[in-house]
């Protein structure tokens, strides 16, 4: 049997301790915090990153959003701001949300809400380009006929080369 590398809790984490206990390269960490203004790690003397448990929470939900439910880098970001400020993620509890979770844990809890499944944009079929506005309609039009004269003047400059001679 083999045991699981454990990280201990800690006040800070390095990048590769937070990185290993998230299970994302460091790469990954840092083109993250340039994205999300939320994640902002405070440095050490020594300047390397440290992170605090509240952001390593950010990092979970931040991998949950774009990994488990196909959210864009922006769609991310939105919905992350969105957590933060109605107050939950990472933020501090005041003793009123504690004390409510105690009175809460002897009542059973309602099973979670189903995930919708992420959305997947697919292109639309060749026959929608009726559909279309008619100023995109035209548009489509305008350049397919573009390209198939563009075609017929390559084909009449190829029999004009003729055929290529033999060495």
């Amino acid at each position: 049997m083999v045991a699981k590398a454990r990280v201990q809790k800690r006040l800070y984490y390095k990048i590769g301790e937070a990185c290993k206990a998230v299970g994302i390269q460091p790469y990954v960490l840092r083109y993250w915090e340039t994205e999300f203004p939320a994640l902002t790690p405070s440095k050490s003397r020594s300047g390397q990153r440290v992170y605090s448990e509240k952001e390593l929470e950010i990092i979970r939900r931040i991998k949950e959003l774009l990994y488990d439910e196909g959210y864009t880098i922006a769609g991310a970001k939105k919905k992350l701001e969105g957590e933060m400020a109605a107050g939950g993620l990472g933020e501090g509890r005041d003793e009123d949300e504690a004390a409510g979770e105690a009175t809460a844990a002897a009542a059973p809890a309602p099973p979670p809400p189903a995930r919708p499944a992420p959305a997947r944009r697919e292109p639309p079929p060749p026959a929608a380009a009726s559909a279309l506005d008619t100023d995109a309609s035209e548009r489509i039009e305008t350049l397919v006929s573009g390209i198939e004269e563009a075609l017929r003047e390559a084909r009449d400059i190829l029999a004009l080369l003729g055929p290529k001679p033999s060495p």
